[in-house]
């Protein structure tokens, strides 16, 4: 009843957030920041490991972002296939002496290249020794980044071309410091693209990215716009998140031993504007900014959401301080206090009340009246407020052109409970149990398919 509340909560905040962000976006132009000359410059990082599938189309559309100040820096993470002799070839590359200052640990760096045609003048490729981690390759991006703000993105990605003029955008209109900001993301798996844009947005095709799908619009569109309401983001995803390069030095950088790189980060940042008794705010836009390629199959799937699992239970035991300290205010009595119970505990929690179902199944003393009208309350009540967040999303933005398309995504609200909701638990469980028995995690290989290309006449 706890965790329905405050999802209750949380669609009226994300409701009025919405219609505020949609409301100072009619009123305000966005593209006078493309001909001011006090527009802050941003550092667009990517880092790529065995990305050959789809480095080329992705680079070009971070070099086609409009915006009048930036650089796009690829950090080759050691990777084994021809990722870098692909990015050579493509855009004209050739090795330079660069001014390197390390301000952040990281693998030894090897390589700089840089292009001589104009076209690609904005983008620097380092290429590094692997660091087994994501977070290694960015805090070298970051120590070779020029500007003052750097977006943390994934090569695997699309972004809006008005990204970076939306995301920073927040920076420029608070009062307090915004130290960070993000934007709803999107599976990518069946939307066509050309020249490294999308041409065609459609939800996926396959059942397992369109789960994802809708578990992504229900977790931005309602979740992180709801937070952001009352200024208590719990994290900035690691696909798309635009940061003030200083606090994330201050604050020590990307941990890379950390499974939870992106909410690690955050709240080591919070924790450090705290500690300086600084006032902050981390913001989130409720447009879909970055489309990335979700796991298609069972196996990778199943990867991904172990080590998200054993990231989150590292991360409360790294900094379990944090857990109702009024010294890190919003922090350690709000974001860590709900984390705490409604993600680290939920699994297990859901675990326990599963097996005990079982039990009184068995022993034949449960209540089945009881039983069967509360499983229908929580049925109806997670396909609401899932079905709720898609339509929100929808009738602001208009994301699909067909409202079959959409009918899709709401289909999946139904089937949620018995097919993908059962995987995530299960998958989150296996995560705690490896984390708890220190067996060694291995980061594999996120094989990706590519994104379907315009085909012209």
């Amino acid at each position: 009843m706890l965790l329905f509340a405050f999802y209750t909560l949380l669609a009226f905040l994300s409701y009025f957030a919405i219609r505020r962000y949609s409301w100072k976006n009619r009123i305000r132009e966005t593209l006078t920041l493309v001909e001011s000359p006090l527009t802050p410059g941003i550092s667009v990082i990517a880092p790529a490991y065995n990305e050959a599938v789809t480095i080329i189309p992705n680079v070009r559309s971070l070099l086609t972002l409009n915006y009048p100040r930036f650089e796009v820096i690829i950090v080759n993470d050691g990777s084994t296939d021809d990722t870098l002799e692909k990015l050579i070839h493509e855009f004209e590359l050739s090795e330079i002496n660069f001014a390197y200052h390390p301000q952040l640990l990281c693998q030894p760096v090897k390589r700089f290249f840089k292009s001589d045609n104009p076209a690609y003048a904005r983008l620097l490729v380092v290429d590094k020794v692997n660091g087994k981690s994501k977070a290694d390759a960015v805090n070298a991006g970051i120590n070779a980044a020029s500007f003052s703000y750097f977006l943390n993105t994934d090569v695997d990605c699309i972004l809006d071309r008005n990204t970076l003029l939306k995301l920073i955008r927040p920076f420029m209109d608070e009062e307090k410091r915004v130290i960070a900001t993000g934007a709803t993301l999107r599976m990518a798996n069946s939307c066509v693209a050309d020249a490294g844009m999308l041409t065609t947005i459609s939800p996926p095709e396959e059942w397992l990215p369109r789960f994802q799908e809708m578990e992504y619009i229900r977790s931005f569109v309602l979740g992180k716009m709801g937070w952001n309401t009352i200024n208590a983001v719990p994290n900035v995803s690691g696909g798309l998140g635009l940061f003030d390069k200083d606090i994330v030095i201050k604050a020590g950088g990307y941990d890379p031993k950390s499974l939870g790189e992106d909410m690690d980060m955050i709240i080591r940042m919070c924790k450090y504007m705290c500690e300086q008794k600084l006032d902050y705010a981390i913001r989130y836009i409720p447009e879909t900014l970055c489309w990335t390629e979700g796991p298609s199959t069972l196996k990778i799937f199943g990867r991904q959401r172990t080590r998200w699992a054993r990231g989150l239970l590292q991360i409360f035991s790294t900094h379990r301080q944090v857990l109702f300290n009024p010294k890190y205010k919003r922090l350690g009595l709000i974001v860590f206090p709900y984390n705490f119970f409604f993600e680290l505990l939920a699994p297990v929690i859901e675990f326990v009340g599963l097996m005990y179902y079982i039990y009184i199944i068995v022993a034949n003393v449960i209540n089945w009246d009881f039983a069967i009208i509360l499983l229908l309350f929580i049925y109806t009540f997670s396909v609401f407020i899932s079905s709720l967040a898609i339509l929100w999303d929808q009738l602001t933005f208009r994301y699909y052109k067909s409202w079959k398309d959409v009918a899709k995504l709401c289909m999946m609200t139904f089937l949620e409970p018995f097919i993908y909701h059962p995987l995530v638990l299960f998958f989150a469980m296996k995560g705690y149990l490896f984390h708890l028995t220190g067996k060694k995690h291995g980061w594999g290989n996120m094989q990706r398919k590519g994104f379907k290309q315009q085909v012209t006449a």
